[in-house]
């Protein structure tokens, strides 16, 4: 059976160092997406002029899904990402994770119909960030000197280690991979999630479960780097909390104001 067409979608927000080295890593990719899709919350003159630059260098379709910064919109522009995406299947990055060089040949290998994948993440202590350039720095050295932390999460072995469940824990947005039409079917994700960090994502993830869909679990393979950063203010988490409580109860697979709103008419 042939590969499906990849989408790699790359979620970004105004910090454009970080960026610049997850698109250092988009292109040591030994097996390259199809297209990739910035997904702008926003993001001011110098990081839309680095996505312009890179977008332009590139061999494979690259583009930029931006709209105006009126606060914390991921959902949104996530949405409009996935409704201009043209591949089959879909992978999330966050644009302060950087990925392996076989970042993209792992995630098309766990492809599979009926499942949704969820990638770990390492992480990068904060004061070493800037030092940190996936293929140049040697990860092991920096685990040992705690550079690193999440090292079980931060190794690629030769064979994935892979669990199939629908289990809440561990459900993050910035290493994910679902089919399209799965994606299409819930309706993508709840634009009445705000505020970062919080429920959106396992929200997405507890509607793909509901609609019948179980999770590849994975470690060992998928590995990106996170860049570490300060917290932004969660105050809007009491809130959804309750929104996601409220999908896992309900059972519900479609939300009410999501993905359809940025849909061409078929």
């Amino acid at each position: 059976m042939p590969a499906p067409k990849l989408s790699l979608i790359i979620s970004t927000y105004n910090w454009p160092d970080a960026l610049a080295k997850v698109l250092a890593g988009v292109e040591r990719q030994i097996r390259r997406p199809d297209e990739v899709i910035l997904s702008d919350d926003g993001s001011g003159l110098p990081t839309r002029m680095l996505v312009e630059a890179w977008i332009r260098s590139q061999p494979f379709p690259a583009h930029h899904i931006w709209h105006t910064d009126e606060g914390f919109r991921k959902t949104i522009i996530l949405n409009k990402s996935v409704a201009a995406a043209t591949g089959d299947y879909l992978v999330f990055l966050d644009g302060d994770c950087v990925p392996h060089a076989q970042f993209i040949a792992d995630h098309l290998a766990l492809a599979e119909r009926g499942f949704w994948v969820q990638g770990r993440r390492c992480f990068v202590e904060e004061k070493h960030v800037a030092e940190f350039e996936q293929g140049r720095t040697s990860v092991w050295s920096w685990i040992l000197a705690r550079r690193i932390t999440g090292a079980a999460k931060g190794i690629r072995f030769p064979f994935p280690i892979v669990r199939r469940d629908i289990a809440q824990r561990g459900i993050i947005g910035c290493n994910l991979a679902a089919w399209r039409e799965d994606l299409v079917a819930i309706n993508g994700f709840d634009e009445d999630y705000s505020g970062w960090g919080i429920g959106e994502d396992s929200d997405m993830g507890t509607r793909l479960y509901n609609l019948g869909r179980r999770r590849k679990f994975v470690y060992a393979h998928a590995v990106v780097y996170h860049l570490n950063h300060p917290m932004a203010p969660r105050d809007h988490v009491p809130q959804s909390l309750a929104r996601l409580d409220d999908t896992i109860r309900s059972g519900k697979i479609r939300c009410a104001r999501g993905l359809d709103q940025h849909l061409l008419p078929p």
